[in-house]
Formats: structure tokens, C-alpha cells, sequence
């Protein structure tokens, strides 16, 4: 244990859902067992708190383990990535605190855009004219790696952060280096000057959900998140907000806690795993 850091605070770290974890690095949950998540570094089964790695015949236990096998980072940067990335965790501080690093927004490749477009419309079933509206107004490019980039926005449109969507048979996601999620998110505008917010896991879902609802306007919270700095404003400005956080444990339990941080908060839960999976559904 650090000598810089309680270990209360740890604690509280490590009993983060190992599924919210998962999902933030990008990882995917396999399509016909709830238990098991294909990782960068191999095939993962998760129960409760433990993990085992069939790839590399190994596991472990806890949030903080698993940061460490999935980064391979130390024990102390694994607990830094942690408070970081999950609102609600107790921020660690050291006498020497490292600085966090500028946002690195991958250049632009028009020559990968067809393959993003083609990505979005015909395996992720959004609409071309959505597609196309926001690659016009530069929310939406392609990266010189045909990833779709979905920028997350911030005070004054300024961007502060990415989501990245993999669109090569590799399926692959994650985050601009640098990107500060409770600074900004995606989000999918509605013609209507107060409208309903749904708020969605991810970009793909976001646009999937704004055609299940085009009145509403969907945003992204890049992942299950309970409370980000960036919702208070928006409760107030909108009719009303819905968690749209997918059907599953994690959803749900972000879902739950952020209605008790902000009780006006309806739940929205998709008929199936997520709203991409309803769009391609009902098409």
C-alpha cells in the first residue's frame, strides 16, 4: 500500500464493477455469454469481483487488478487511472502530483471516411442523412486508422475529449489520449428548443436512440457513468432526462445510482442490450 494513500480509499477503488471497468477500456461483452468479455489482452470471464484470463491462464481479483493485468500499469497507476475515470471515487493527491496530459485528437483522413460511413449505415444500421449532417458540421470524421472519431464538446463547442470506434473487421474502442469526459460529451441535437435528453453509453447508441426518438436529444456519456460535471446544467435546461444506460448489471447500477444523485432522473432501459441493438431490430 502506498504510504500517500488511506487504504479506505483503495478499498472503495477496487470495489468498482469489474464491468464498468470493461467498458470503459473498450472492452466487448460477448454476444451469447453474460460472464465472459473479449479484451486486448485476451478473453476474460468476470464473476462478481474475480476475473480469469483464458487466454493467459491467469486472473485476479478486484478493480485494481484488473486495471493492472488490462494496462499493465503499477499498482499506484492503476489506482491514479481509477479515481480518474469513475466519478464518485475519491480523487488521490501526492506531494508531487503528476500532470494530466493535453488532449491528442487523431488527425483527419478523408481518404478512411467511406469505410466509417459505410461502418455506420450498413453494420450499425444509422441513417446515412444522420451520418452525413454530422460529418458536415465536424463532430463526426474518420482517422488515418478508418476509426470514427465522435468529438466530445465542451463550453463554447470547444472540444474536449473523442470517442473512438474501431470500423476494421478488429472491432475496437476507447478514448482520444487526453480526453476529460465531465468537460464534454457527444451529442446527437434535436429541433425541439427544450427537449427530452436521453442519456446513452456511447456515441453509436446515441444515434441509434435519437432515431428510436427524434424529438429527444441524445447524448453521450462515454460510458456508465453516474454523475458527470456536466449533467446539472443540463437537468435544468431540459424538459426531462432519461438514463438510458444499457439493459444489463452495469447499466443498471449506474442508472441507479444516478437517480439517487439526481431523483428528476427517469430510467429509459432498451428493450434489448442497447439501443443500437433496438435500431437494428425494428429495421
Amino acid at each position: 500500500m502506498n504510504a500517500w494513500l488511506p487504504r479506505e480509499q483503495a478499498d472503495r477503488l477496487r470495489a468498482i464493477p469489474l464491468e464498468a471497468v470493461l467498458r470503459c477500456v473498450g472492452a466487448q461483452p460477448d454476444r451469447h455469454d453474460r460472464n465472459k468479455w473479449h479484451t486486448a489482452v485476451g478473453t476474460l470471464s468476470v464473476t462478481a469481483a474475480k476475473f480469469i484470463n483464458w487466454s493467459r491462464g491467469t486472473g485476479g481479483g478486484g478493480a485494481i487488478d484488473l486495471v493492472i493485468h488490462l494496462k499493465g500499469l503499477r499498482f499506484h497507476e492503476a489506482l491514479d487511472w481509477l479515481a480518474s475515470q469513475f466519478a464518485g471515487a475519491t480523487a488521490l493527491t501526492s506531494t508531487q502530483p503528476a500532470p494530466r496530459p493535453a488532449l491528442q485528437l487523431p488527425p483527419p483522413d478523408p481518404n478512411q471516411l467511406e469505410r466509417v460511413e459505410r461502418y455506420l449505415t450498413f453494420q450499425r444500421g444509422i441513417a446515412p442523412a444522420l451520418v452525413l449532417s454530422l460529418i458536415k458540421s465536424g463532430v463526426l470524421y474518420a482517422d488515418s486508422r478508418a476509426n470514427a472519431v465522435f468529438l466530445l464538446l465542451g463550453k463554447a463547442n470547444i472540444p474536449a475529449g473523442a470517442e473512438l470506434r474501431g470500423t476494421t473487421p478488429c472491432q475496437w474502442r476507447g478514448m482520444a489520449p487526453g480526453s476529460r469526459k465531465d468537460l464534454g460529451f457527444f451529442s446527437v441535437p434535436a429541433a425541439d428548443p427544450k427537449p427530452t435528453i436521453i442519456l446513452c453509453e456511447s456515441a453509436i447508441d446515441a444515434l441509434s436512440c435519437s432515431l428510436l426518438f427524434p424529438h429527444s436529444r441524445c447524448i453521450s456519456t462515454s460510458g456508465a457513468r453516474p454523475s458527470p460535471a456536466w449533467l446539472p446544467p443540463l437537468i435544468a435546461y431540459a424538459s426531462e432526462v432519461h438514463c438510458g444506460f444499457d439493459a444489463d448489471p452495469t447499466g443498471d447500477h449506474m442508472a441507479a445510482r444516478m437517480i439517487a444523485v439526481h431523483p428528476s432522473i427517469r430510467r429509459l432501459r432498451p428493450s434489448l442490450h442497447d439501443w443500437n441493438d433496438v435500431l437494428r431490430s425494428e429495421a
